[in-house]
């Protein structure tokens, strides 16, 4: 699996989403992407209580630990490179968390707004 370029939505390079803990595709600590990720885990959000409750009443449970998977549980603070699609699910349910549009990957405009991106920039 190569990445494609890391090239961010403002069209420089890519910069670390989380490594505490480590957060990606790649589990490089950026929001690299490429044809295999069909998830298109490219947003990079500072988790809050609020999204995490979304994300796990809607079936992705990120809060719970999964020892067995190497997984800790995310807590609110915590950075991670969403999908592009579960992000987008918040911003219209109300509850997507903050962005930071230099550590979100160009790949995410495929499927969220570079206008809707910004309204939740850090």
């Amino acid at each position: 699996m190569e990445p494609d370029d890391s090239i961010n939505v403002l069209g420089g390079p890519l910069v670390v989403c989380g490594t505490d803990p480590v957060t990606g595709f790649f589990r490089d600590g950026y929001c690299n992407t490429c044809a295999a990720d069909q998830g298109s885990h490219t947003v990079c959000a500072v988790m809050t209580q609020e999204f995490l409750a979304f994300s796990k009443y809607v079936g992705n449970d990120l809060s719970t630990p999964r020892p067995e998977f190497g997984f800790a549980g995310l807590k609110a603070g915590d950075s991670w490179c969403l999908c592009a699609g579960r992000f987008l699910q918040a911003h219209d349910e109300g509850c997507a968390p903050r962005v930071s549009l230099e550590g979100t990957h160009q790949r995410a405009l495929d499927v969220v707004p570079l206008d809707v991106l910004e309204r939740y920039k850090m």
